[in-house]
């Protein structure tokens, strides 16, 4: 599917129809090879995709993944600290209390591991 321009989205989406009218995902593959001869043919499951995205998006742009942000090692230690030193508070409250949103996932990964903890101690005290 890397191979479809935004245009031959389009293209499919038009061919598909609405209404009355509309043709189905069988008559759409065998309109696309028609059509475009020279392309690589497409299967139903890429229509599928394609009439998913536009109804639910309402274009067929591409979507740029969601890319992970990083937690740096500074808030990962002031994380794990602060919940080695209260343990009774939730790894929801701290992470609320921290900016980056990816260090609810780190505390919910690494919630009491005081291993963890005494790792990064170390590796700071070399680096000192």
């Amino acid at each position: 599917m890397s191979y479809l321009t935004e245009s031959l989205k389009i293209e499919i989406l038009m061919m598909i129809g609405y209404g009355d009218r509309a043709r189905t995902q069988c008559e759409v593959v065998r309109l696309f090879r028609e059509t475009h001869p020279d392309l690589p043919p497409l299967n139903q499951g890429t229509i599928s995709k394609i009439e998913a995205q536009y109804r639910e998006m309402g274009h067929v742009r591409k979507v740029p993944s969601k890319r992970q942000a990083v937690v740096d090692d500074d808030t990962k230690l002031n994380l794990l600290l602060a919940l080695e030193e209260n343990p009774i508070t939730l790894a929801r409250q701290l992470a609320r209390d921290s900016v980056n949103i990816q260090a609810h996932n780190f505390l919910r990964k690494h919630n009491g591991t005081k291993l963890y903890v005494k790792l990064i101690l170390e590796i700071r005290n070399m680096s000192n």
